[in-house]
């Protein structure tokens, strides 16, 4: 088993959470706790269950990579909102879109591995 800082799915996460720490930061203040603070909890929560799903086996580690996949599309809706609120830029979410995508595309690919 690999372990979970090895995983390119994991450090593609890792990098994306340090990209948003500061965007976040730029929210407005009242919008900073709110909107914000969710953004980061979801995003911690997908490395967090990167990191278990890597310690399952079997059919528990299908569940668990299922719940990131839902988790990716609870962040992506979150960040979409900060988008149209005008929180962040059109570049900002094209690139964040684009890093998901990428993320999403290597979580199917380790879903896959389980078939």
């Amino acid at each position: 088993m690999a372990r979970y800082n090895d995983l390119v799915v994991f450090q593609k996460a890792y990098d994306l959470a340090l990209w948003l720490h500061p965007v976040v930061g730029r929210f407005p203040k009242n919008q900073r706790f709110v909107l914000g603070e969710q953004i980061e909890n979801e995003m911690i929560n997908i490395l967090t269950e990167m990191i278990e799903a890597n310690k399952e086996s079997g059919m528990k580690r299908g569940e668990k990579l299922k719940q990131i996949s839902i988790d990716l599309d609870k962040l992506m809706v979150l960040f979409r909102m900060a988008k149209d609120l005008k929180f962040i830029n059109i570049k900002r979410y094209g690139f964040f879109a684009e890093k998901t995508v990428e993320i999403g595309n290597l979580l199917g690919g380790w879903q896959k591995t389980l078939i």
